[in-house]
C-alpha cells in the first residue's frame, strides 16, 4: 500500500495465506460492516482451480453441499468456467464467509484446490488489477 497516501486502514474481511485476489481496505467501519455482515448477504465471487475434471453430476453434488465437522457448507452458486488436461476452473459464489469454506467444501469431496482467487465482493470487481497492486475505489464503487 506504499505510495497510495492512505490514512490508517484495515482489511475488510480476510483471505487465508494460500488464497489471492481482491482484498478491500478501509477506515470506514460502517461501510466495512455492511459488506461483512452475514445478514447483508453480499456475494463474494471466487475463481477456483481444482485438480479434477468435474462432470455435471459432480458439480451438482458440490452445489448440494457437504456436512464438515457438523457444519453444512454450501455455496450460492457453483459453475464450471473451463477445463482441460487434469484441472478445471470453477466460479464459486458465497453469500457468507466461513473460515476456509471453499477449501473445506471441496475437500469433503476429496478435491484438491490448486488456486483460489477472490474476483469480486458484491459489485466490486478485481478486474485487471495486477497481483500485489492497489488502487482507490471510485465514488460509484463506494456507492454500491
Amino acid at each position: 500500500l506504499k505510495g497510495l497516501d492512505l490514512p490508517f486502514v484495515s482489511p475488510v474481511g480476510r483471505l487465508d495465506k494460500a488464497s489471492e485476489g481482491l482484498l478491500l481496505m478501509s477506515n470506514d467501519t460502517r461501510w466495512a460492516s455492511g459488506l461483512l455482515d452475514p445478514a447483508s448477504h453480499v456475494a463474494k465471487t471466487y475463481h477456483v482451480q481444482i485438480a479434477a475434471m468435474p462432470d455435471e453430476a459432480m458439480l451438482e453434488r458440490f452445489r448440494q453441499g457437504a456436512v464438515v465437522d457438523g457444519e453444512l457448507l454450501t455455496a450460492s452458486s457453483i459453475a464450471l468456467l473451463r477445463s482441460g488436461g487434469r484441472t478445471a476452473w470453477l466460479e464459486i459464489v458465497l453469500d457468507e464467509g466461513r473460515n476456509r469454506q471453499i477449501r473445506r467444501l471441496l475437500g469433503a469431496f476429496d478435491i484438491e484446490v490448486l488456486r483460489l482467487v477472490r474476483v469480486a465482493i458484491g459489485g466490486l470487481q478485481l478486474g485487471e488489477l495486477a497481483k500485489g497492486k492497489a488502487r482507490h475505489l471510485t465514488s460509484e464503487e463506494l456507492a454500491t
